[in-house]
């Protein structure tokens, strides 16, 4: 039986559609669409647990893959097959997550899983900005509690015009790159890079795809009315008690206020809120504890998020003593690791990040092979959160996403600032040594003043900072927090980082976890962002005011030259033979590749060794000697044969040709050695190539004077003796004379 269909096509208004399609694939989930633009095609499925799991949180899982079958390629390594997520199929899962997330009931606990799988590829059609869309959609045609229908879409500008969903060509041109997740009535999730741009032009982006936003909200609105929208299932929640709520925050609230306004230290203060619920915890019996102990912890959690928010709202005061608008401490150093290419601490208040430079040829370039995606990245960045850094001890299970997702929004902060005819392959690595809040800023931070340090010439220096917020709905009371603290990001309503230079933003991310913030409060948030981002700047300036005018002496120098294709082989030589000697020899790290337009040799050669780079510039110089007709070039004898000697050019060094005896002197030369040795120098005369040997020809007796009375054997008689060798060889060849 052929399935009903239920569609709905979104207009993006300049000729392209995006189609929202349900009924014909994967019907056993509890929410299955297509999504579909051009020949690009997202299936998304949703499906959660009846049952609620043993935790205290949502287990909710986004995961999106892409397939390789989807763009017509294998996968690569050896079992031909899909293997872990990438790095960026990670980066989408979590700008997914972020949005659907906080619109789940705080007390829906079932295993929930929204999986999204590319299943055709289009080379204009960039998948990731459909999939918060196709999450929403499935999600929408499902049972499952959830609060309203939500979309994201990507925003680029292009000579001034803003794009919805942009292609990546229009990425190559466009000042910036935005995802912002949204649903029709709040904006909940942003983040991007951009080229400096201002806050002004940084709200008015996030306005144009809000709008665009709201349209795609509608359209699965209709889609889920054309199928039938389910009942919202009955789950069972956490249990309440009005009473017991009331009596933990009496106890707790008083307490936690003066704890949290004495502005203690990050370990002060825990211990002494963890004395605090130990004390409460106390005064149940060991039966009250097992019955009812989740529930006081719960409350007890309640009552310090209120006491720390309110502290904030109404005194203006932070749990570490701050001001709302004051940065903490700030040390910096640079040049601390003696042999990195590249090192710099930043350090503020509790959180440190110790960055490292490391410089490379094209060789060492980051390989990206996904099936939306093939290329290379020059400059990345990885970052690295260790469980000591918080002072725990857990296991380590490879890279998280975590670190995945801090590592390229600090990336993406400092790519556009590296010069675009920077040589080397850049690789900056962020250890976090110390956390309290905005270590991916502090990355930003130490990663500026590393690469400064390694001689990279940064366009301008970029700091970060994040900021937070808190708000009160009853009193329309908010407070707008600069450089929050790890707690301050766990009980605030917003956690906002943004990077830039002194002239403009460079990335930023947001994650907003209350409704309809105004784009009064947003505008507030950037602006006193800026003076932050100022502040922070300037103490970076203070320790390196700019970048290092070269390399450090141990730190690899890199020369890149051109050569034309033809001689690609020459230098490279039968087997690799010639390149891999000369890397040998001189110590160096030489790269070819081959520019797929010209055809042109692009060599890069890496060494710390300036004198061996040289001889390797000097090797191919003479790979590429070219000597004219009738000119003159001194040479040197390395060589003598029966025949005559091999000289080479002493401008091009391994450039050899053989100088025959008969053009060592104008008299008959018996022996080689009679006129010249090995290591003699002299100047010969370039004939280009011999006629009549097809071999190219150098004289020395042609800048000799002629000898007085001396007579060459005519051209003619030595045709005839030719001729004459000619008859003879004929006869041989015919045998045998007949009578």
């Amino acid at each position: 039986m052929i399935p009903k269909t239920f569609k709905e096509v979104i207009d993006l208004g300049d000729g392209r559609e995006i189609s929202i399609e349900t009924g014909k694939l994967a019907k056993q989930a509890h929410g299955s669409v297509v999504v579909k633009s051009g020949n690009c095609m997202l299936l998304c499925t949703v499906v959660s647990n009846y049952k609620a799991s043993d935790v205290d949180f949502l287990p909710l899982t986004v995961d999106y893959r892409e397939k390789f079958a989807a763009a017509g390629r294998y996968p690569g390594g050896f079992f031909k097959r899909e293997a872990r997520p990438s790095d960026g199929e990670v980066l989408t899962m979590r700008l997914v997550d972020r949005v659907l997330r906080p619109l789940f009931p705080k007390d829906y606990h079932c295993e929930t899983q929204v999986m999204i799988q590319l299943m055709s590829h289009d080379d204009e059609v960039m998948p990731d900005a459909m999939a918060g869309l196709a999450a929403s959609a499935a999600i929408q045609l499902s049972d499952l509690p959830f609060e309203c229908p939500i979309s994201e879409v990507r925003v680029g500008r292009v000579n001034g015009e803003l794009i919805i969903n942009p292609t990546r060509a229009q990425l190559l041109e466009s000042d910036l790159d935005m995802i912002i997740g949204a649903s029709a009535d709040s904006v909940m999730m942003v983040e991007g890079e951009m080229s400096e741009i201002s806050e002004e032009e940084m709200v008015e982006a996030i306005k144009f795809a809000h709008e665009a936003i709201k349209v795609q909200c509608a359209a699965q609105v209709r889609l889920a009315e054309a199928v039938g929208k389910k009942e919202t299932r009955e789950y069972d929640g956490e249990p309440e008690d009005e009473a017991l709520e009331k009596k933990i925050r009496d106890m707790a609230y008083d307490k936690v206020y003066a704890i949290a306004k004495a502005g203690s230290s990050k370990k002060e203060r825990s211990e002494a809120f963890s004395q605090i619920k130990e004390e409460i915890m106390e005064s149940f019996s060991e039966e009250e504890l097992e019955e009812i102990g989740p529930m006081i912890s719960k409350y007890y959690y309640k009552a310090e998020k209120e006491a720390v928010r309110n502290l904030t709202l109404d005194e203006g005061l932070r749990l570490d003593g701050r001001k709302t608008d004051v940065i903490r401490p700030i040390w910096c150093e640079v040049d601390y690791l003696p042999s990195t290419h590249g090192s710099a601490i930043f350090t503020r208040g509790e959180t440190q990040a110790l960055a490292t430079v490391t410089l490379g040829t094209s060789r060492e370039a980051n390989v990206i092979d996904m099936p939306s995606f093939e290329g290379e990245e020059t400059f990345y960045l990885h970052y690295n959160f260790p469980p000591f850094s918080t002072g725990e001890a857990r296991p380590i299970r490879g890279t998280s996403r975590r670190e995945v997702g801090h590592g390229n929004l600090a990336q993406r902060a400092l790519k556009r600032m590296i010069p675009e005819d920077c040589p080397y392959t850049v690789r900056v690595v962020s250890e976090v040594l110390e956390s309290n809040g905005s270590s991916s800023m502090a990355t930003v931070c130490s990663g500026t003043m590393a690469l400064m340090d390694a001689g990279i010439q940064l366009k301008k220096p970029v700091s970060g900072i994040a900021m937070g917020l808190i708000t009160d709905t009853d009193t329309g009371k908010y407070a707008v927090l600069s450089d929050i603290l790890g707690d301050e990001d766990h009980l605030g309503d917003m956690d906002f980082k943004v990077t830039g230079t002194a002239d403009g933003i460079t990335a930023c991310q947001m994650d907003i976890k209350v409704k309809g913030l105004s784009y009064e409060i947003l505008v507030k948030a950037l602006m006193q962002a800026k003076e932050g981002r100022t502040h922070i700047l300037e103490k970076l300036i203070e320790t390196i005011a700019e970048p290092r005018p070269d390399v450090k002496a141990h730190a690899p120098k890199i020369v890149t030259t051109v050569i034309p294709g033809e001689y690609i082989g020459a230098l490279i030589g039968s087997g690799g033979k010639v390149i891999q000697e000369l890397q040998k020899e001189t110590k160096t790290t030489i790269v070819i590749n081959e520019d797929p337009v010209t055809e042109e040799g692009i060599v890069e050669i890496l060494g710390t060794d300036q004198d061996g780079i040289d001889r390797v510039l000097a090797k191919i110089d003479s790979l590429m000697f070219k000597p004219e007709v009738g000119s003159v070039y001194e040479v040197k004898v390395i060589k003598v044969l029966d025949f005559g000697a091999v000289v080479e050019y002493t401008e091009a060094p391994g450039n050899e040709i053989l100088l025959h005896v008969s053009e060592l002197a104008w008299e008959r030369t018996e022996n080689v050695t009679d006129v010249v040795n090995v290591g003699d120098v002299f100047d010969v005369k370039y004939f280009g190539v011999d006629p009549r040997t097809r071999k190219e020809k150098v004289s020395r007796r042609a800048l000799l004077p002629k000898p007085e009375g001396y007579r060459e054997r005519p051209p003619r008689d030595r045709d005839n003796r030719n001729r004459g060798n000619d008859r003879r060889r004929d006869n041989r060849n015919r045998g045998p004379r007949r009578d």
